[in-house]
C-alpha cells in the first residue's frame, strides 16, 4: 500500500489525464511507468486501443520540468495497400520534452504532449506487412508501371521552345 501511495503522490492518474506533482519529486529526479487513456480518435481506419504506456524519467532542472522516455500505444489499422485490418504498436522511443514551471506551479499535466507524441509517429500508408501485394487482381507489374510513371513526362517531352 505504501508503494501505491508514493506513485500517487509522484504521478496521479485522473481519468485521461497524466499529472505530474513537481514539489514532491526527488531532487535527482524519478522514474514513473504506467498507461494513460488519452487518446480518444472517431476515425474509420484508426482505431487505438488500451492506453498509453510509458516509461518515464521526471526530472527538474531550475524552471524547467524535463521529461525523457517511451512511450507506446496499440492501434487497429488498415493497411493502404490491400484494406486488411491489422493490429500494431506505434511507438515513441527516447520522446523528450521539456515544461516551463511557473512560480508556485506544482502539478505539470503531460497529457497533451504524450498523446502527440503518439499521434506523430503513426504513420501515412499504414502497411499490414513490407511485402504486401496490395487488392487481388491487380498484376504486380501494372502497379510497378504506374509508380514508374512520372507526371512530369510530359513536361519533359513538351516543346516550349517557339
Amino acid at each position: 500500500m505504501q508503494a501505491e501511495r508514493k506513485y500517487a503522490i509522484i504521478c496521479a492518474l485522473v481519468q485521461e489525464k497524466l499529472l505530474v506533482d513537481v514539489a514532491r519529486l526527488k531532487p535527482g529526479g524519478e522514474e514513473i511507468e504506467g498507461e494513460v487513456d488519452a487518446i480518444d480518435i472517431a476515425e474509420e481506419f484508426v482505431r487505438p486501443f488500451g492506453g498509453i504506456r510509458y516509461r518515464l524519467l521526471l526530472q527538474v532542472f531550475g524552471t524547467e520540468l524535463l521529461v525523457r522516455g517511451d512511450l507506446e500505444q496499440d492501434f487497429d489499422l488498415v493497411c493502404s495497400r490491400c484494406g486488411k485490418d491489422f493490429d500494431t504498436t506505434i511507438k515513441a522511443a527516447g520522446w523528450t520534452a521539456s515544461f516551463p514551471l511557473a512560480e508556485g506551479e506544482s502539478e505539470v499535466d503531460l497529457t497533451e504532449e504524450v498523446r502527440e507524441a503518439i499521434l506523430l509517429e503513426l504513420p501515412n500508408f499504414p502497411l499490414c506487412d513490407e511485402s504486401c501485394q496490395g487488392l487481388p487482381g491487380v498484376e504486380a507489374a501494372d502497379a510497378a508501371a504506374f509508380a514508374a510513371a512520372s507526371p512530369f513526362q510530359t513536361l519533359d517531352a513538351a516543346d516550349f521552345a517557339r
